[in-house]
């Protein structure tokens, strides 16, 4: 579990160890399950034969250029395989034979000087999950994606490729977080909390939104965390009112608030964290009534949010306690509490949805979630337009 500290309510004071955080795990870690995530893919598969074929992420150079391109490797090869850092891979796995095979780049010796020794057989068999055989084909379906194939060889019969069933299969099965990719998610959030805090530890003396998001990368990366899941987010004052504000390059001086919304990624599964700070350390009267509003929407979306509630009426909660408060400070009046909420009128203050599946991607696959086990990151907000100021509250990933 991770430990998590109070963060800057109206009213409350920083902690006084602001980069204080510690994971504790029910079972060491080992190895990513990545042959248990390729059986459970090939039962939502309509055979119980053939081969799934998955391409990895190969190197590419920036166009005229020998400068490689950032390596990010492709998510669905990445689900069946754990493999985070290593080009030009595929993997293949047998139903029948239940057999997991990676395929890794040949040994190069004109590269070593340069890039060092890659990883060699021995060292894959160490720490994947994965098992080598000899391929063969028969006359049963090969089960790939359609727009990530390039390398199948010409002597395998076309008829026998399916392009179909994989990806809806593998959707299905990433929605439903194991064991081992909770422990990523909880260590990617507990980096990003401590980057966070370090934010809001500088956010008084600080220049610009450029020097913390300076900030949040280092505490990342010091951490080892060497990938952010995002662009990180640092508005102030008009800036976050802005959704997806990637600048970070205005001045912090006069404005009244800041927003900043980043996460770390961790072995490839992203966090999602969203805080808004007052710059000066103190909240005016409106920004902490605000602030309140959206502090009752977390708290109570959260209790909601267990298994078998559908996740829209969790969303219509939310913006139904955003009306009840909008309503008392008199920003939202002639009407009821539910002609308002008919009319949708509470979208202008909420534009965006509660929250999206988060894995591999920030934005993780919906697929077709219908038992517990899988995760959503509560993103409650209210943007006052006028003002040009927002008002978030960090996600608390929930598992369902």
């Amino acid at each position: 579990m991770v430990t998590k500290p109070a963060f800057s309510k109206p009213g409350s004071q920083p902690p006084a160890d602001l980069l204080n955080i510690h994971i504790t795990a029910g079972s060491p870690m080992e190895k990513y399950p990545a042959k248990q995530h390729a059986r459970n893919v090939a039962r939502r598969l309509p055979t119980r034969s053939g081969l799934i074929y998955l391409e990895g992420m190969p190197e590419l150079l920036f166009e005229d250029s020998d400068e490689a391109i950032k390596f990010r490797q492709k998510r669905y090869f990445l689900y069946l395989t754990g493999v985070v850092d290593i080009p030009d891979c595929f993997v293949t796995y047998s139903i029948a034979q239940d057999r997991l095979t990676l395929y890794i780049p040949p040994f190069d010796p004109n590269q070593v000087l340069w890039s060092g020794y890659p990883p060699s057989i021995g060292d894959c068999i160490f720490k994947y999950d994965i098992m080598g055989f000899h391929l063969t084909f028969q006359a049963s379906p090969i089960y790939t994606i359609h727009h990530q194939v390039s390398r199948i060889p010409s002597r395998i019969p076309g008829k026998l490729i399916s392009d179909q069933h994989l990806q809806p299969a593998i959707d299905d099965c990433r929605v439903y977080k194991d064991d081992y990719e909770i422990e990523l998610l909880r260590r990617a959030n507990a980096i990003s909390a401590n980057a966070h805090r370090a934010v809001l530890k500088a956010v008084q003396t600080a220049q610009t939104e450029a020097q913390l998001e300076g900030i949040f990368v280092q505490i990342c990366i010091s951490q080892h965390a060497r990938t952010q899941a995002y662009d990180p987010i640092v508005g102030s004052g008009q800036n976050c009112a802005t959704l997806h504000y990637t600048r970070n390059d205005a001045p912090l001086k006069g404005k009244q608030l800041l927003l900043i919304d980043a996460g770390a990624e961790w072995d490839g599964y992203a966090s999602d964290v969203t805080r808004t700070y007052p710059i000066s350390g103190k909240w005016t009267k409106e920004a902490s009534e605000i602030y309140n509003i959206v502090d009752e929407m977390q708290k109570e979306c959260i209790k909601k949010t267990v298994a078998g509630v559908d996740w829209k009426d969790t969303h219509l909660l939310a913006h139904r306690i955003a009306i009840k408060g909008l309503m008392a400070l008199g920003i939202l009046y002639n009407g009821t509490a539910e002609e308002i909420f008919q009319c949708g009128t509470s979208r202008a203050f909420f534009p965006h949805g509660l929250g999206h599946f988060l894995g591999l991607d920030t934005h993780d696959v919906e697929g077709t979630p219908d038992s517990p086990g899988w995760l959503l990151p509560s993103n409650p907000e209210c943007m006052i337009p006028p003002d040009n100021y927002q008002l978030f509250l960090q996600p608390h990933t929930q598992r369902g």
